[in-house]
């Protein structure tokens, strides 16, 4: 990942791969767990944490100029008494933004001003006005780490964790024509309750939720919420494998949705991912080094239109240091994108022969359509060719699905031989466990015999400590009466001494 130049950066930029643009004047305070949304080429930066203090500031980046500048907040004066005592925006953390008009929209999170119920913040773009709009109806209780989604003209919100700690998985939605909250019941299972995953619309219709985590747990599983039938439903997901993660945060662009950052308190996840809606195939976009700022928590990611094509946008994060650096990304067009289970050669063509039935097939339904004014003759001969390409489609699009069950059976028989031979491998270890086990008790036997016999050899030490005490004393008590013995004999010597001394002397 590098650093591109002021000058037509996105001429410059490579496909798939995350590029820091150059700042020109002071940045914003480095934070985590904000909100962005891209209005009109311009980044929208809301509040945030640092050092476990809330944010309040609302800052913008132009990617016209590549510079930061600091909307300053006017209250709404006509809901504060006291407007001059009054911060227009409550530091906040953990909430979720919206783009609804000419206004912003900051739906819950944790903030300085305390309540039981989710509150609802506005930011006017045209006036810079703030303050809390009025809701009613079935208002959720207060929470940070939640998910929400715009479909239409409603906020669905999902999850997150309550001021006391507790993990929600219930879904509210706010009608924002009316602003009117209500619940939404649903059948079959939910997701586990959890808070910093992520959340999409596809279609319309339905509500994908992704990731996130509980107090102990980090997900890396995706529900799907049937808008129609309020039905859970967790399906089955191809392609790459999806580490779990919380912290992360996604965007939509197309049949895309776009991954980044998150983490599992021990490391960050480096890799950018897409996961394609309609086939529900995960792939991986790129990677980044594992203590890159885009390898973290809390991190933002938004989407911006440049030159008619669409850039992702990440900001901030924290993954031991906070950051405030502004990253664009040019995804490849949808055309290159090919999900992981038609990679082979032989599905690629079959794939290939399908694309181009259907392009041939639209052309001539143009054609047929272009023709309705020619004879009966005419169209019927279209509409045979029309009905003739059709089916050659479909006899292609089932090789396809032939060839890609033929794969999946393949890998099932190499995953059967990978059993048998994990089976084959765990009954030599049992083997080899029994064996040592018997080499253990054995080892135990001979143990038992060793301390028997350290045992004697400590009670024989004893004995012969209590011998040499005994040896000790009687060489004590002969050393005392050798000198008894000496203090006798001593006046005989010099008795003797004198006789033979006066003897010498007389002869002399």
């Amino acid at each position: 990942m590098g650093m591109v130049e002021n000058n037509n950066w996105q001429s410059v930029l490579d496909y798939d791969q995350w590029v820091a643009l150059p700042v020109s004047g002071p940045r914003p305070s480095a934070r985590y767990k904000h909100a962005a949304v891209v209005v009109d080429e311009k980044l929208y930066i809301a509040g945030g944490s640092r050092n476990g203090r809330y944010l309040s500031d609302v800052q913008v980046f132009d990617f016209g100029n590549l510079k930061w500048s600091n909307i300053k907040l006017k209250p709404n004066v006509d809901k504060l008494e006291d407007s001059e005592s009054q911060e227009a925006l409550s530091p906040i953390s953990g909430h979720n933004m919206i783009k609804w008009g000419n206004k912003l929209l900051l739906l819950g999170g944790l903030s300085k001003n305390f309540s039981d119920e989710v509150i609802v913040w506005f930011i006017d773009l045209d006036t810079h006005i703030c303050g809390i709009m009025e809701t009613s109806g079935k208002v959720p209780v207060a929470r940070s780490g939640q998910s929400t989604t715009l479909v239409g003209s409603r906020v669905i919100m999902f999850g997150g964790e309550d001021r006391s700690r507790r993990l929600l998985n219930d879904v509210y939605v706010l009608d924002l024509e009316t602003m009117t909250w209500d619940v939404l019941e649903t059948t079959q299972t939910s997701p586990a309750p959890r808070f910093d995953h992520t959340a999409a619309i596809h279609a319309e219709h339905y509500l994908l939720i992704f990731g996130g985590c509980s107090h102990a747990i980090f997900f890396n599983d995706l529900h799907v919420l049937d808008l129609q039938s309020m039905e859970w439903s967790q399906p089955q997901i191809l392609g790459d494998m999806v580490t779990p993660r919380a912290g992360h945060a996604g965007i939509t662009i197309n049949e895309n949705w776009y991954l980044v950052g998150g983490g599992d308190n021990r490391n960050g996840c480096p890799e950018t991912l897409v996961l394609d809606m309609s086939k529900l195939v995960w792939s991986l976009l790129t990677s980044v080094k594992q203590r890159d700022p885009l390898a973290s928590e809390g991190v933002s990611l938004c989407s911006v239109l440049i030159d008619g094509q669409n850039h992702l946008v990440a900001f901030g994060g924290y993954n031991g240091k906070y950051s405030n650096e502004v990253f664009v990304l040019r995804p490849k067009p949808t055309d290159f994108l090919r999900p992981k289970i038609l990679q082979s050669p032989a599905a690629a063509a079959a794939a290939a022969s399908v694309t181009a039935a259907y392009a041939l097939s639209k052309n001539e339904k143009l054609d047929f359509i272009g023709a309705e004014s020619n004879s009966k003759r005419n169209e019927n001969n279209n509409f045979r060719k029309d009905l003739k390409i059709e089916i050659e489609a479909a006899k292609a699009e089932k090789h396809l699905l032939e060839l890609s069950l033929a794969e999946v059976r393949a890998e099932n028989s190499k995953l059967g031989g990978a059993i048998e031979d994990i089976n084959s491998n765990h009954g030599e270890l049992v083997k080899e466990l029994h064996s040592v086990q018997g080499q253990l008790v054995s080892e135990r036997s001979r143990c038992f015999k060793l301390e028997a016999q350290i045992n004697e050899l400590q009670k024989i030490l004893e004995s012969m400590q209590s011998i040499e005490e005994e040896v000790q004393k009687l060489r004590n008590q002969k050393s005392a009466f050798e000198r008894d013995i000496e203090h006798t004999s001593a006046p005989q010597r010099q008795g003797s001494g004198g006789v033979w001394k006066w003897i010498a002397g007389s002869e002399a």
